[in-house]
This record gives C-alpha cells, sequence and structure tokens, in this order.
C-alpha cells in the first residue's frame, strides 16, 4: 500500500452567515453560524484518485477548496507528504482543475500565456525559450496542437477550455490535484473524453487526484476509493467497486438506487426522501435520521461514531 500523499484530520469550516450588525440590533437576533464541514478525516494515497460525493450543499467543494488553501479550516488542519501541520509544500506541487472552463480561464489572454502564468508565478523555468517549449509540450500533452498557443479561450469547445485548463495545471509539475467537478459544465459526449484523458495523465505522470463530482457514473469511472458526504459531514469511506457492489450507509445505497440502470427496468426504485436539512439548524444526533428508512431512537439522540468506513447506529448495532 503507498503512504499517503494528503492527510486530512477533524477538517471542519463554520461560516458566520448573521445579519449586519445594526439588522440584528433591530431585529433583537444573535448570529447565524453555518456548519459547511464538520469533522472530516480521510487520506489519499500517492496515485490514487479519491472521490467525494454527495448531494449539493454536503460541503464537498468547501472540503476541496480548504485542501488547496483557498479557504482556512476552522478546525483541524491538512498534512501533506509527511509535513507538519501548517507546513505549505513547495509552491506549484497542488493545483486544482475548476469546475466551469467558460469561467476560469482569462479571455483577455492567449492561451500560451494562461498556460505559461504558473510557471512564472513560482520561478519554473525562467529562460522565456524554455517556458515556450514547455508551452507547447503541455498543449500536445492533453491533446490540442501547438498552434492553438496563439488563440483565446472564446476560439474554442467547453472540452477544450478544459484541455487547456489541464495544461495551466499540470505547468507548474505538480503532483496533487483537486479536480472540481471537472466535467460537469460539459457535454455528455465530451465528458468521457476529458476524463479518459485525466486517467492517461494520471498513470503517465504519477499524479494524485481528489476527485469532487455529484455523478456517480463518472465517479466509478474515475475512483480508486469514494467517500460520500452528508450534512458536511463523511457517513462512509470504502473502495470503489466494493461501495458500488455492496454499500453499507443507508444514503450511500438510496444515491445508488437512484442512479438509472437499464438492466433493472421495471424493478420498484426507492427514492431519496425530503431535502437536505439546513445546515444552520442541522437535526441533532445523526444528521440523516429525518430521511432514514433504519432510523432508530439513538439516531436522534447521539451522533454515530465512524466504525470500519461507515458511521451508522444501524450497522454498529448489527456487528
Amino acid at each position: 500500500m503507498s503512504a499517503p500523499v494528503v492527510q486530512i484530520a477533524n477538517l471542519s469550516r463554520v461560516f458566520d452567515v448573521s445579519k449586519p450588525w445594526l439588522e440584528r440590533v433591530i431585529a433583537r437576533e444573535g448570529r447565524l453560524k453555518l456548519n459547511a464541514v464538520d469533522g472530516v478525516s480521510f487520506e489519499i494515497r500517492k496515485g490514487e484518485t479519491f472521490a467525494l460525493v454527495g448531494e449539493s450543499g454536503s460541503g464537498k467543494s468547501t472540503v476541496a477548496k480548504m485542501v488547496v488553501g483557498l479557504l482556512g479550516p476552522s478546525g483541524g488542519h491538512v498534512q501533506f507528504n509527511g509535513l507538519q501541520p501548517g507546513e505549505k509544500p513547495r509552491p506549484g506541487a497542488i493545483q486544482m482543475i475548476f469546475q466551469d472552463p467558460y469561467a476560469s480561464l482569462n479571455p483577455r489572454w492567449r492561451v500560451r500565456d494562461i498556460i505559461a502564468e504558473p510557471m512564472e508565478a513560482i520561478g519554473l523555468r525562467r529562460d522565456a525559450a524554455l517556458r515556450a517549449k514547455r508551452v507547447d509540450e503541455l498543449l500536445t500533452l492533453v491533446g490540442l496542437s501547438p498552434r492553438d498557443g496563439d488563440k483565446y479561450p472564446h476560439q474554442f469547445s467547453g472540452g477544450q477550455r478544459q484541455r487547456i485548463a489541464i495544461a495551466r495545471a499540470l505547468s507548474s509539475e505538480p503532483s496533487f490535484i483537486v479536480c472540481d467537478e471537472p466535467t460537469s459544465a460539459l457535454d455528455v459526449s465530451v465528458q468521457a473524453q476529458i476524463l479518459n484523458l485525466m486517467r492517461e495523465l494520471q498513470e503517465r505522470l504519477g499524479l494524485t487526484y481528489l476527485f469532487i463530482s455529484h455523478n456517480l457514473a463518472v465517479v466509478r469511472h474515475m475512483a480508486h476509493r469514494i467517500g460520500v458526504m452528508y450534512l458536511g459531514r463523511l457517513v462512509e469511506i470504502q473502495d470503489s467497486d466494493a461501495l458500488f457492489d455492496n454499500p453499507q450507509h443507508p444514503y450511500t445505497r438510496l444515491l445508488i438506487d437512484a442512479v438509472p440502470n437499464l438492466s433493472e427496468i421495471g424493478r420498484d426504485r426507492v427514492p431519496v426522501q425530503g431535502e437536505v436539512p439546513s445546515p444552520i439548524n442541522p437535526p441533532s444526533g445523526c444528521t440523516f435520521h429525518p430521511r432514514c428508512p433504519l432510523v432508530m431512537d439513538i439516531c436522534k439522540r447521539e451522533r454515530p461514531a465512524f466504525i470500519d468506513g461507515v458511521a451508522c447506529h444501524a450497522l454498529s448495532r448489527k456487528g
């Protein structure tokens, strides 16, 4: 088993969503806190893809932003390659591929300048000729032509723009890349091409991915291990095949059961009932208990411990 590249321990993030001070005084209201991420812990091994899945509002993207340093944690820590908590890896070792290639590329810059920017920012390949050569290599690596470097982002399709975003992420020679729903803004016909490119680059360059998605079909294609999040908490972590073949947590079962499957036409399906509760005022105990088909009295009172890759009172009592 390879050593972990990233270790995340008890990570949490609380946002202050209170009204302005004067409005609170007039209305005699207190501050409001939103627990976007609540005590999340996992590790990502070298060369693997670890995926986080869950409904919108579960905290997946907030975890991703804390891992890359775009958000500071309210509690817990992120540790890279055995560094001490709080120590930062070398500049450029961590990169991010964003969800929307239409918004993540500067429309005023040529593609060549967009890809070269990370190298300039961290002082990699200080010679302009070496940077230009590397940009040509990266464009070829992601399936584009070196001549495309002289064009602007608006001259490309969505899939081509995401290829440019991938080339930009690779220009600083990272070992770890956070992929925040990198194909959700693309046509279905293009998604498979981008996912296959990412897998090919992972094998060729030895990359490690944190993959954020709500699309379970995409996750099954990409991930080695999967973490399922609900209302800011991890409820299950399993190897990809094990999770899809034998999901443990009731929420995971309901998510997988909601995925269309041609081989199961005619079978009655149980949809995920209800809506995700507000993270400002989450349910007590297990936050999934208002929607859970296995709910017991203890679920309403106590938060379940994370045992053998799953956090569920019903399963722990069976064991």
